[in-house]
Parts: structure tokens; C-alpha cells; sequence
């Protein structure tokens, strides 16, 4: 066998390993996501007399029409729910304001911090960014507490404001990210907006922002899902359902069940519900979010 083949050979090894090993863990990130959606087209019922089969047991669109409010209370205990409702769409909506408001002012300020950090020149900027980075390696639990306490003393909470407003004025994450990417753009056309006499904040709301609309929509993105999946910290401020997130009502719906088990096709069919828009976003603008980090620099 020559040498050619030899190399050939451990070259087809190696990719079938490699192949393998992608495919395991697809499998594995996957599996979860399907054992929601059979969990949600069974029956109740039929789930506890058979637990561990692969396909949905007693396939019914019963869990579905609960959620969503299109099922009646006989109905729903026939098919072994709790007879509990969850108005989705009043917490649909408290979701998508507590996730957007969050989303903009976290990624506006950053923006403003990044082009302070990247573009202008005073005096301790390089130190001050080494501090903002030491945050990096603060754990988030151990602010909780400090945040809920000025929440608590300032009157806000069971409000969006008391929601918004602890981290909606930092995250050392979001400034290191964009600070990175202005420092590879091109300061000629800036520097030849200021020589015409346009003003910092012109530049960058007219120049900097325009070619930092890619990693910024990155941002926009990943922050929103961040904060639509928060669960700790709306537990702590908010006990009135008027301003609590989805992820909120899904743990009081599991609670809400007066009988010996929760309804889990109901809980399944709501937490696939409330995960289905986070899903599409981000197949839709994956693409975009792998390019700009990697365009940014970050390994």
C-alpha cells in the first residue's frame, strides 16, 4: 500500500469520527425539542400509563387548545388537565415589552460606551475599559441582591421599570463586543466629517452606527433572547401578573393543577409556544450572528 493511500485511508477514518461525533451531538441538542413537542400532542392521561414511548401517546391537539385558551374546563380535565387557564397572549405581550425596552436601552447605552472607549481620547480610558472588563468575571448572582434591594427601596416593584431598569444601563459584554469592532473600522471618513465641522455625536449616529449595523442587530438579537428567557430575576420584583413575563405564567401553570400531577402536556405545549418565536429569530439571523462575531475578533 503506498503512502498516498496510507494518508488517504486515515483521512476517511478521521472524517467518519468526525462525523459521528456532529451527529451525536445533534442528536443530542435536538432530542429535547422533540420530547416537548411528542409531550404535547399526548394525552395527560395516557402519558402516566406510558411514560416512556417515543411517539406521542393518545396523540391529541388537546394541550394546544388549552394554552391557548380554546379548550373548556370539561374538556380539558377529560383529557387530564387541571382545568387551569393561562391567558398566553397578556403575557405574550409582557414578555415582548419587558424583552424589547431591555433590549434597546442595554444596546443604546453600550453603543455610546463603545464609541467613548474606541474613537475618543481622554485621559484613564484604557484603565477605566480594564475595569469595565473585571465585570466580565463577576458572577450575576451576586448582584441580584444589591439590585432587588435599590428596586425595592425606590418603589418599583411589580413594574416594568423595576424590571428594566438595574441592567439596562451597562453590560460589559455588549461595550467589550462593539468596542472591538470599531476599533477595526476606518476613522478617515469620520476624522473628514469633523474637519467639516459635524459634531461627535453627528458622527456617530451618521457615520459609526451605519457601519456598526451588523454586530448592533447581533446584539439586538442575542440580548432579546437573553432577556425573554429570564426567569430569577422577574421572580424576585414582580409577584402581580400584570407586568410578569411568559416564563413566569408557565411556573404558575404548572403549580395551578389541583391534582396528584402536573398537566405536562399543557406545560409542554406553552413552553413550545413561548419557545417557538425565539427558534425562528434565531434561524433567521444565525447566519448574521456567527459572521459578526467572528468579524469582531472574539475566539
Amino acid at each position: 500500500m503506498t503512502a498516498t493511500a496510507t494518508r488517504r485511508r486515515r483521512f476517511s477514518v478521521g472524517k467518519g469520527f468526525a462525523w459521528a461525533y456532529l451527529i451525536g451531538v445533534l442528536v443530542v441538542t435536538i432530542f429535547p425539542f422533540y420530547w416537548i413537542l411528542r409531550t404535547a400532542l399526548s394525552d395527560n392521561y395516557a402519558l402516566s400509563a406510558h411514560p416512556a414511548s417515543p411517539l406521542p401517546v393518545g396523540f391529541t391537539w388537546g394541550p394546544f387548545k388549552r394554552v391557548l385558551g380554546l379548550a373548556t374546563t370539561q374538556e380539558s380535565i377529560a383529557e387530564g388537565g387541571s382545568g387551569a387557564s393561562i391567558e398566553i397572549g397578556h403575557f405574550l405581550v409582557n414578555s415582548v415589552v419587558y424583552a424589547s425596552v431591555s433590549t434597546a436601552l442595554i444596546v443604546f447605552f453600550s453603543t455610546l460606551a463603545a464609541y467613548a472607549f474606541s474613537r475618543l481620547h481622554w485621559r484613564g480610558r484604557d484603565f477605566m475599559f480594564s475595569l469595565f472588563l473585571t465585570a466580565l468575571m463577576v458572577p450575576g448572582i451576586l448582584t441580584l441582591l444589591p439590585n432587588f434591594v435599590l428596586v425595592k427601596e425606590l418603589g418599583l416593584l411589580n413594574t416594568f421599570a423595576g424590571m428594566i431598569l438595574p441592567g439596562a444601563l451597562f453590560s460589559a459584554f455588549n461595550i467589550f463586543f462593539l468596542r472591538q469592532f470599531m476599533l477595526g473600522l476606518s476613522t478617515e471618513t469620520e476624522e473628514a466629517a469633523l474637519l467639516d465641522g459635524a459634531g461627535r455625536l453627528r458622527v456617530l449616529f451618521g457615520i459609526t452606527l451605519p457601519m456598526s449595523s451588523g454586530p448592533i442587530i447581533t446584539l439586538s438579537i442575542l440580548g432579546f433572547i437573553g432577556m425573554w428567557n429570564d426567569y430569577f430575576w422577574p421572580l424576585l420584583v414582580t409577584s402581580d401578573d400584570s407586568v410578569q413575563p411568559l416564563t413566569l405564567a408557565l411556573a404558575v401553570f404548572k403549580q395551578s393543577s389541583p391534582q396528584s400531577q402536573p398537566d405536562w402536556a399543557g406545560l409542554m405545549a406553552a413552553t413550545l409556544v413561548a419557545a417557538l418565536p425565539m427558534l425562528a429569530l434565531f434561524m433567521v439571523f444565525g447566519r448574521r450572528i456567527v459572521n459578526s462575531i467572528g468579524f469582531s475578533g472574539i475566539k
